[in-house]
């Protein structure tokens, strides 16, 4: 079963990142030439997180770069990765690494809708007494958000409508966030 939904985000992934592509070189009936890469770049936005978090025997550190090619001034549509690393001395220590597939729609240009999918693998090392568990699996995760948008900046939640309590890595289905795209 995971393997078959990291199989499905793979292809997804690969499509994506084909029609980004064939969008790019065909768009308006112009044939390839050396110049229609530059219009390809001229819509691509990068962007991301870096989460940091330390204390008394605790370590969290994210890295999750994104980039989104804007096929009009209405919709949008990327790639992200995330990497993480998580330990509590003594506890736990944690990695966790995916990809995601997001859409981006702006009804008015100051809200965004979106509809993102991650494939996140967690693989997680626990110390207990009387032994040591680990547990390594991959979480899928379809998230629906809107949000308002000023500029290159949006502020607004999302939610994972196939969150499951007992497998997630996130502690809730709804997570606020701020999206960043240069």
């Amino acid at each position: 079963m995971e393997k078959s939904c990291f199989l499905i985000v793979s292809k997804s992934i690969l499509v994506v990142t084909v029609l980004l592509f064939s969008n790019g070189v065909f768009a308006q009936g112009k044939t390839f030439a050396p110049n229609s890469q530059n219009e390809f770049w001229k819509n691509v936005q990068f962007g991301g997180g870096i989460g940091l978090g330390f204390g008394s025997g605790y370590t969290n550190i994210t890295l999750a770069p994104s980039a989104i090619y804007n096929i009009n001034s209405t919709i949008s549509a990327g790639l992200g990765l995330q990497v993480g690393y998580a330990k509590e001395k003594n506890h736990y220590t944690s990695t966790v690494y995916g990809a995601s597939v997001i859409g981006l729609v702006n009804p008015i240009p100051e809200i965004q809708l979106s509809v993102e999918i991650e494939e996140i693998n967690a693989s997680t090392d626990y110390q207990l007494d009387g032994g040591n568990l680990s547990t390594n699996y991959w979480n899928t995760g379809l998230y629906l958000g809107a949000g308002y948008r000023t500029g290159n900046v949006t502020i607004g939640g999302r939610y994972d409508v196939l969150y499951n309590a007992n497998k997630s890595i996130y502690a809730n289905a709804f997570m606020p966030f701020i999206r960043v795209f240069f």
